[in-house]
């Protein structure tokens, strides 16, 4: 057993196949069957079943599968750790973002990274601000950028690394395009395009609804306190996955949202869109520089994380 063959074997898992396997790693697809098989030969147990077109780990795989994970990042960090000890930072990195920073900020700031450290080889794995948080939870990334705070959660340590603003986006052609903000009851009579449950964009928006307190002007029940809303009472019309579907769904007439200004200054810029405040509401949040609490980051995380933190940190 070697550590290259611990690298196919993941590959396999990972892909969950032996011809995409060997694409990954530039092999061919027999070579790769060669591999598998020698490290069954080794540990004397079957360790992939091939099932319809699918290759799954059996029972005994998915505990190679989570050691052989470990090894080849310890790899990773020792061979990172020598390198930054010799004064020569390089190797591979894998960071994640969701939507809006690996959309609008990492490509905005990678090109200086590259110019500083040309020896570094940066991955960007991008998802919804939960599957992030989970990666980084379970050891898949070192570091994350997401649009949400995460509370009570003993694993993730989280840090403000930008400001950010969210407002009420609108067609050029709307009937609110003249207006500086509308109320929130407007709001929540009007086709809305959502975001998936576990994207930052969402968290925020929820946030900043459940925190609305206001007096409505129609003859609904009112206390003292006023009345609260939450995100179901917006009138959904669809949801999208990311906020270039949505940015579309807002000029194609499918609804109205609520986005980062960063996702739609172009538009805006271009006269497509129009922003807006709601009244009531706070659309101010921030994005997090997110690591793990209780692991200890490789010189190559530390060097991106302190590069980021000299171009963008409040």
């Amino acid at each position: 057993m070697d550590l290259w063959q611990l690298k196919v074997f993941v590959s396999v898992v990972d892909q969950k196949s032996f011809s995409k396997a060997g694409e990954a790693v530039f092999l061919s697809q027999p070579t790769v069957s060669s591999h598998i098989k020698e490290l069954e030969e080794h540990f004397k147990c079957r360790l992939i079943d091939r099932l319809g077109r699918e290759a799954i780990p059996t029972k005994a795989g998915a505990i190679l599968y989570d050691y052989a994970k470990q090894l080849l990042s310890l790899k990773d960090k020792t061979e990172s750790g020598i390198s930054a000890f010799l004064g020569n930072a390089q190797g591979n990195l894998t960071i994640g973002a969701s939507s809006i920073p690996s959309t609008y900020i990492i490509p905005k700031i990678i090109g200086r990274f590259t110019k500083q450290y040309p020896q570094i080889s940066l991955s960007v794995m991008t998802g919804d601000t939960s599957e992030i948080v989970e990666a980084i939870a379970n050891g898949g990334v070192e570091a994350g950028i997401v649009g949400a705070e995460i509370k009570d959660n003993t694993l993730l340590k989280q840090e403000k690394l930008i400001d950010d603003e969210m407002r009420l986006i609108v067609p050029a052609s709307h009937r609110w395009a003249d207006k500086a903000s509308i109320d929130i009851e407007s709001l929540l009579k009007e086709p809305f395009i959502g975001r998936e449950r576990g994207s930052g964009t969402w968290a925020s928006i929820a946030k900043s609804i459940a925190s609305c307190n206001t007096i409505s002007n129609s003859n609904a029940k009112t206390d003292s306190h006023g009345i609260k809303y939450a995100c179901e009472d917006l009138n959904i019309s669809v949801r999208f996955g990311s906020n270039a579907s949505v940015i579309q769904g807002i000029l194609h007439g499918a609804g109205v949202s609520i986005i980062s200004t960063i996702a739609v200054q172009d538009y805006i810029d271009a006269g497509r869109l129009k922003a807006l405040s709601v009244n009531g509401l706070n659309l101010k949040r921030h994005f997090f520089l997110t690591t793990h609490k209780k692991r200890t980051i490789s010189p190559l995380a530390t060097v991106f994380i302190k590069f980021i933190q000299s171009e963008l940190i409040l």
